[in-house]
C-alpha cells in the first residue's frame, strides 16, 4: 500500500538525530526486530552515531529483500524517509521471506551534510573487497585536481567556466567519468576511496555475512539522490551483478535499466557497494539496483559538492555555513513535490522488488 503523495514529504526528518529516532521508534510500532551498529565517528552535538537496521519477517530467511540508505551521507534523508513509509505500510511477506532496511550506512555524512564520511572517504568507491587495491587515480583525474580541489575555503572563482572549458578540452563524457569513476590518490579530494576498508562498509560486511550468509536469494536496492531528472527515478544495475535478463527485470520492476548491459550509465565506477555484493554472499542468488532520485542538473550537483568540501577541509566544518545549506538542497531539495516524488519512488520500488523476489518468479 503505497503512501499517500500528498502526505509523503512528512517522513523526512530535520536531521540524522531525528532520523535515527523516527526509524527506531517505527521499527519497534512495525514489530520489527532492531540491529545496532556503532561508530567511533560522532555527531555535530557530540551525538552517537550508528547504523540501524530493521528486520520483518523470518528470522532465518531463504529469500531476502534488501533496502540501503546514505551510502552517501547527505543522500540518507531521501532513504531514511522511504524507510519510514515502508515500515509504516511493508509490503506482504511470505512465511520464509524478510525484509530488511538498513538505516543510513553513513551517518557522519548524514550528521555533519557531507557525501563523505569521517575520513573523507565516498564509501560507493571504497568496497574493494575483491582485490584490495588502494591505490591510484585516472589519469585525467590527476590533472583536474587543482580544480575539483583547490586548498582554499569557498569563494567565487569562475568554476563553471573552468569546468566548461576542461570539458570543451577533454571531452564533457571524459571529465565526467574521470571525476566521478573514484579516486585514491588525494585524500582531501572528491570522490576519494580511501586507503583501506571504512568502518561502516566493515560493520555492514560482517553483519551481512552472519546475518544473511544462509539466504537462498536476495534482491538488494541502494536508495541514491542526485543523478537524473529532477524528481525522477533512474534504475542503474552494476556489471555483472544478477542473472535475470534485462528485459525481464525492466518488466518485473516497471522500470527501464541502465548499467550492466542495459543502456549504459552516466558513468561507471570502481569500488562500490553493488558490484562487491556477489563476492561477500558467493552462495546467494542475487538482483541489485541502485535507485536514484534525480535532483538539479550536474553542475549545481558537482558545484555543491566543491563547495563544501573546500568548507570542511579549509574551514572550520561547520553546520552553519552556506556551502552545507547548499550541498543539501542540491541532494535533498526542500520542496515538497520533490520529496514526495522521492517517497513514493523509494516505496513504490520496494513493493516491485518485493513481487519479484516473494512471487512466482523467485519461487
Amino acid at each position: 500500500m503505497l503512501p499517500r503523495a500528498d502526505t509523503a514529504a512528512e517522513f523526512f526528518s530535520p536531521d540524522y538525530a531525528s532520523a535515527r529516532g523516527r526509524f527506531r521508534a517505527a521499527a519497534l510500532r512495525a514489530g520489527a526486530a532492531l540491529d545496532t551498529l556503532p561508530l567511533a565517528a560522532r555527531g555535530p552535538r557530540d551525538e552517537a552515531l550508528t547504523i540501524d537496521i530493521a528486520w520483518l519477517g523470518a528470522r532465518q530467511p531463504r529469500r531476502v529483500l534488501l533496502h540501503l540508505s546514505g551510502v552517501h551521507g547527505v543522500e540518507a534523508f531521501a532513504g531514511s524517509a522511504a524507510q519510514l513509509a515502508l515500515l509504516a505500510a511493508p509490503p506482504p511477506l511470505p512465511a520464509d521471506g524478510a525484509l530488511v532496511l538498513l538505516h543510513v550506512l553513513n551517518p557522519y555524512g548524514m550528521a555533519w551534510l557531507r557525501r563523505a564520511n569521517e575520513h573523507n572517504v565516498d564509501l560507493n568507491r571504497n568496497f574493494h573487497v575483491d582485490n584490495g587495491i588502494w591505490t591510484g587515480a585516472p589519469p585525467l583525474y590527476k590533472r583536474l585536481d587543482a580544480l575539483l580541489n583547490p586548498a582554499s575555503p569557498p569563494s567565487r572563482d569562475a568554476f563553471a567556466l573552468r569546468l566548461a572549458a576542461a570539458g570543451w578540452r577533454h571531452g564533457v563524457q571524459a571529465v565526467r567519468q574521470a571525476i566521478a569513476h573514484g579516486q585514491h590518490r588525494y585524500p582531501r579530494g572528491l570522490f576519494y576511496g580511501g586507503a583501506e576498508l571504512q568502518p561502516g562498509p566493515r560493520l555492514f560486511i560482517d553483519w551481512l555475512q552472519k546475518r544473511l550468509g544462509g539466504a537462498e536469494a536476495l534482491f538488494a536496492i541502494d536508495m541514491h539522490t542526485g543523478l537524473g531528472p529532477h524528481g525522477k527515478d533512474t534504475l542503474i544495475r552494476e556489471p555483472g551483478v544478477g542473472s535475470a535478463s534485462v528485459e525481464t527485470l525492466q518488466a518485473a520492476l516497471d522500470r527501464p535499466l541502465s548499467g550492466g548491459n542495459a543502456a549504459p550509465a552516466a558513468y561507471t565506477v570502481r569500488g562500490s557497494l553493488g558490484a562487491a555484493l556477489p563476492g561477500l554472499l558467493p552462495q546467494t542468488r542475487m538482483e541489485f539496483v541502485l535507485q536514484e532520485i534525480g535532483t538539479w542538473p550536474a553542475l549545481r550537483v558537482i558545484s555543491a559538492l566543491r563547495d563544501e568540501n573546500r568548507w570542511h577541509h579549509y574551514g572550520d566544518g561547520g553546520l552553519d555555513h552556506p556551502s552545507k545549506r547548499r550541498l543539501l538542497e542540491a541532494l535533498c531539495p526542500a520542496a515538497d513535490d520533490w520529496r514526495e516524488a522521492a517517497v513514493m519512488h523509494g516505496h513504490g520500488l520496494v513493493y516491485r522488488a518485493a513481487c519479484w523476489t516473494f512471487g512466482e518468479k523467485s519461487a
